[in-house]
């Protein structure tokens, strides 16, 4: 059953182009994830599903709420966590969430309880009465979380969930994250650029300059590359495409200073690689396909991430009346 459902989305800014025709859905209890590199439209999606943002062409809807023509009852069904922290540094942890439920209009008799049993589940029952000023980069975003789930959300979205923490800190967000989501129910939306967080999905959207380009398990998505992945840096790399192609009938794409090819069977081929080309093999590397090696072979480049964008365009009003989140 699709919990979220898009159908030819389009988003324009003046001359920009921030989602072109996008159509997806999302199954209930699903993590559903958008992979793409910084511009590609991630967040201009989230923000129009989240009902920040009306879409220029298309429809959305989340639980069955159209997201233009009923915005009150889809922020009453979703939590969500922007890119940057929207803590109140000056306030407490249990001040900050105690704030959100007022917001939300929780049953009074139920916010204390709700409060801390939230603050157990992301370990920060001990940090209660701190004030987020004096918190790490880790335990806001697991503040964060928390105060996503307050309210009893359906549909949990994510936005770039770890930017700018540490590969430890991710993987342990992550573990509260599939925690909460099996203890909730809830059903998870979340973009990255991040590779190896996008393995934490049950399925994949690939988004690039506002397209969806793949969509499918990680999986199905790595079958798309063909084989095994091989890299290799020549002292001259022009000279070495040529000669793969000629000799081995294989395009070898560049990519940071080096090559990369699909080839099967890659422990057999390189040593016949290596023997087959004039020119010297400086460093050589074999791997199995990822999804950096699908964004790659789908759009010629690997995932950027120096690319300034506009996407984070009203995310500073998502503030519910009593009303607006009364359900």
């Amino acid at each position: 059953m699709s919990i979220i459902q898009v159908q030819n989305l389009s988003k324009h800014f003046k001359s920009l182009t921030a989602v072109d025709d996008v159509s997806f859905s999302v199954n209930k209890g699903e993590v559903f994830g958008f992979l793409g590199p910084n511009g590609a439209g991630k967040t201009t999606t989230i923000n129009i599903l989240c009902t920040l943002l009306s879409p220029t062409v298309g429809s959305a809807s989340i639980a069955g709420y159209d997201c233009v023509r009923q915005p009150d009852l889809v922020r009453a069904s979703i939590g969500l966590i922007f890119q940057d922290t929207t803590l109140d540094s000056g306030l407490t942890a249990y001040e900050n969430l105690r704030f959100h439920a007022y917001l939300y209009n929780l049953d009074h008799k139920l916010t204390g309880k709700r409060i801390d049993e939230m603050l157990e589940v992301v370990e920060l029952t001990g940090r209660k009465n701190d004030l987020i000023k004096n918190f790490s980069g880790g335990m806001k975003r697991r503040l964060e979380i928390a105060r996503g789930l307050l309210h009893y959300p359906r549909i949990l979205f994510l936005d770039e969930p770890t930017l700018g923490l540490d590969p430890q800190t991710r993987n342990t967000i992550w573990e509260f994250i599939n925690t909460l989501r099996k203890r909730e129910k809830i059903t998870v939306f979340m973009t990255t650029h991040y590779m190896e967080e996008a393995e934490n999905c049950d399925r994949i959207a690939i988004i690039d300059h506002g397209k969806i380009i793949a969509e499918g398990t990680p999986q199905k998505l790595k079958e798309m590359v063909h084989g095994d992945i091989v890299r290799l840096v020549t002292e001259d790399n022009g000279r070495a495409v040529a000669e793969i192609g000629q000799t081995f009938g294989i395009t070898a794409k560049e990519e940071n200073g080096g090559l990369f090819l699909e080839v099967e069977r890659g422990e057999e081929f390189i040593p016949r690689l290596i023997h087959g080309l004039s020119v010297k093999t400086r460093s050589v590397n074999l791997q199995k396909p990822t999804l950096n090696d699908v964004f790659l072979k789908l759009t010629g480049r690997t995932i950027r991430d120096d690319v300034v964008t506009d996407d984070k365009e009203a995310t500073r009003d998502f503030v519910p009346s009593h009303r607006r989140a009364q359900r």
